[in-house]
């Protein structure tokens, strides 16, 4: 910083000219200007002119230069941007080492031909909480995999049972401030300011255990080796509902991981089948007596999901939230040396130490993000910004553009 003092201040002793008045360094000219939205003055009673209507796509613009987190909100924006609109015929194959390496690697594969390069685009996983599931966010993430906009899901228990047992029954809102002594009694489940009747969870009983059966006798008789992402699929055909995020999943091929899928309510009933299918505790009889769900066949699937896109193709991460998801989706992406692309929504903070408030530099340093990645993260909450992220960049795309 210039301590040169100002001569129209001469009268200041020079300490404080020096301490208060120092001159700045310039910034150079492409540096962006802190500046909102320029709303529009209100329509007069005597009309009602469209100049005077709000334009939200220069509204959600605007964000980039707000400052804090809208910033970073904007800059996330322009990443998922980035990794949805990614294709291989963008790469200079020819004139950089980066490009020589992914032509060698291309040789003898069905993306060889320069004409099929546009096929090649981003392999995207998205990570969700349960919460997020159990929130009007679901629907944002149903669209998504509707529309095959990502390509491999990854949650947790809660997030699988919450969005079939919204097939059922719906979920309430609620109020942060209801009193859970209050609430037991009647049979209400709280979820922050959300609330779910016991009930849900029995029509979800009544529902699953049939399925259960059968999955049961087919790991019996047709040797049917379950893992969670095998049982997830097939939730997603029984359930055969529009609305469901694991009816798109099933109907249109993307994966989803959760391997802590007993930790929920669909492992109560995993635990409830075990009395019904007459399961012995001491027993050594092979997993015919119990359905057995493989997370290690899992963990492969998972890891080859990131593996099997060579240095050709780009991997991207969306992650809602923290916990399983967000590690499950980096260790998978590490087996690459890193996601090209990357963003974190949640409201955790990194003092503590934890994977889930971990900023991205962290994961970059454990070859989990590649080095030269753009990654963001946005300290924020997903039910507020989650549906204007799938807003910016989303149905552009879906409609060809």
């Amino acid at each position: 910083m210039s301590t040169v003092p100002s001569s129209s201040n001469s009268f200041l002793p020079t300490e404080l000219q020096t301490a208060v008045l120092g001159g700045s360094e310039s910034i150079p000219e492409s540096t962006p200007i802190i500046k909102g939205y320029a709303f529009p003055p209100p329509p007069s009673s005597a009309s009602s002119s469209s100049s005077s209507s709000v334009d939200y796509e220069l509204l959600l613009d605007a964000m980039l230069t707000t400052g804090f987190q809208a910033t970073h909100f904007a800059m996330a924006c322009d990443e998922v941007t980035r990794m949805l609109t990614w294709r291989l015929s963008q790469e200079d194959l020819e004139n950089t080492q980066e490009g020589l390496e992914m032509k060698e690697a291309l040789r003898d594969t069905e993306f060889e031909d320069p004409a099929t390069h546009n096929d090649v685009r981003t392999k995207i996983f998205l990570g969700c909480t349960s919460n997020l599931i159990s929130s009007g966010v679901r629907e944002s993430i149903r669209y998504l995999c509707q529309h095959k906009l990502i390509d491999v899901l990854v949650t947790t228990a809660g997030g699988i049972e919450e969005d079939l047992i919204k097939c059922m029954a719906p979920t309430y809102v609620g109020d942060f401030n209801l009193k859970g002594k209050e609430l037991r009694p009647k049979g209400l489940n709280r979820i922050g300011n959300l609330l779910l009747p016991n009930d849900n969870y029995c029509k979800f009983e009544d529902w699953l255990m049939p399925i259960l059966d059968a999955m049961l006798k087919e790991q019996r008789e047709d040797g049917v080796l379950w893992t969670p992402s095998r049982m997830i699929r097939r939730l997603g055909k029984e359930i055969n509902h529009e609305e469901s995020i694991y009816y798109w999943c099933y109907k249109n091929d993307i994966p989803v991981y959760c391997p802590s899928i007993t930790d929920g309510s669909i492992g109560d009933m995993l635990y409830f089948h075990t009395f019904k299918s007459g399961v012995d505790d001491d027993a050594n009889l092979g997993g015919q007596t119990h359905i057995v769900l493989d997370i290690v066949r899992d963990i492969r699937s998972m890891n080859n999901e990131s593996v099997t896109c060579k240095c050709w193709r780009r991997t991207g991460a969306i992650i809602l939230g923290g916990g399983l998801p967000k590690h499950h989706i980096c260790n998978a992406n590490l087996m690459r040396n890193g996601a090209d692309f990357a963003v974190f929504l949640n409201t955790a903070q990194e003092f503590d130490g934890s994977d889930s408030g971990a900023k991205p530099d962290e994961a970059v340093s454990w070859g989990k993000i590649k080095m030269e990645a753009r990654p963001v993260k946005v300290h924020g909450e997903a039910t507020l910004l989650f549906p204007l992220l799938v807003a910016v960049p989303s149905p552009k795309l879906v409609d060809g553009e």
